[in-house]
């Protein structure tokens, strides 16, 4: 049963229960409610419209997509979803619950902030998540362009000039190793992080500097780069690209009523939401795709999570539609 927008695009008033509502309109998201428009189920995609790779000038390692603007990925991904009768709508969900069901099968009501509501039989979650960097003056405004986090993100367009690494804990030395692919000019400040002599020895053959004052700020270029990094002792270090593991975040706004467990990723490097097979949860109904449950998914995997989420709903749907079928044909056979 498709629903009613208006014209700006917001929910407009229905008691229509939908099949699916996708929360999230990034890659997961999109190819999920893909999958379920292309199988003529009713889908409402609700898009925030802040995906976290929106500061990035392409997305990269993505066959056939490499370098492609992400706000032209999501742009196409939204056509291609309202092309097979799905409904995309910007919003942002304040509510989400499940109600109870006569029959046992799983009934949501989702909450918008501009006071929309829809009912949903299944749930997508594809929130994704934040990155949260450390707490450095002058770091964040370079965020996405000369401060990355991915070297198979971004890792082409920064080879061979001088990187630092900013340790946040134990995954920065492998973050180390892989930015060392890339360029010969690499140093590792190291905060206060340790480094035992093994990894010293290793750095060493490689020919990856260690810094270990502290650093105190990002000092920027009068052209909006990045000119260095200032440490505690006075000095700044030169360096026009920064890499950072950044502390990762499960987007959870709005989602308290579902009661979703999350997971601790090691290392205290963040959370994620905790999921199955084809990303199922222990709330029945609801399925979690892309970054918000896989952090480390670049958008290609993101949306394979997505679409195979799209699917197993259907799938469940399917079952679902059988199940109610047999359940009206016994009632017809006894009352007849």
């Amino acid at each position: 049963m498709p629903v009613t927008t208006t014209e700006s695009g917001e929910i407009g008033a229905t008691s229509a229960t939908v099949d699916a509502v996708v929360i999230g309109g990034g890659a997961a998201g999109l190819n999920g409610a893909l999958m379920l428009a292309r199988s003529r189920r009713s889908v409402v995609v609700i898009d925030s419209g802040t995906p976290r790779n929106a500061p990035a000038e392409g997305v990269h390692g993505l066959l056939g997509h490499d370098g492609t603007p992400p706000a032209e990925l999501l742009r196409l991904g939204r056509a291609e979803v309202r092309r097979y009768g799905g409904t995309v709508v910007s919003g942002e969900v304040t509510a989400a619950a499940a109600d109870p069901s006569a029959d046992g099968d799983p009934r949501f009501t989702v909450t918008l902030a501009d006071g929309g509501t829809l009912r949903a039989r299944r749930l997508l979650v594809a929130t994704g998540l934040r990155d949260v960097l450390p707490d450095i003056d002058g770091l964040a405004p370079h965020w996405g362009h000369s401060v990355v986090h991915c070297p198979y993100c971004h890792g082409w367009e920064v080879r061979d000039q001088a990187i630092g690494v900013l340790a946040v804990g134990p995954a920065s030395v492998h973050h180390a190793l892989l930015f060392r692919q890339l360029t010969d000019d690499l140093v590792y400040f190291s905060r206060g992080t340790d480094l035992d002599q093994d990894t010293r020895e290793r750095f060493a053959a490689r020919g990856i500097g260690v810094v270990e004052a502290q650093v105190t700020a990002v000092e920027s270029t009068g052209a909006g780069g990045i000119a260095g990094v200032r440490l505690d002792d006075g000095r700044i270090v030169a360096r026009s690209v920064l890499a950072v593991a950044t502390t990762l975040r499960a987007r959870t706004e709005g989602l308290d009523g579902l009661k979703l467990p999350l997971q601790d990723l090691p290392g205290g490097m963040g959370d994620h939401f905790a999921t199955g097979m084809a990303g199922t949860t222990e709330v029945p109904g609801v399925w979690i795709a892309g970054n918000a449950t896989d952090p480390m998914a670049q958008v290609g995997a993101s949306a394979a999570g997505g679409a195979l989420a799209g699917a197993h709903i259907n799938a469940d749907l399917a079952a679902a539609d059988t199940d109610a079928a047999v359940a009206a044909a016994r009632r017809g056979t006894a009352g007849a």
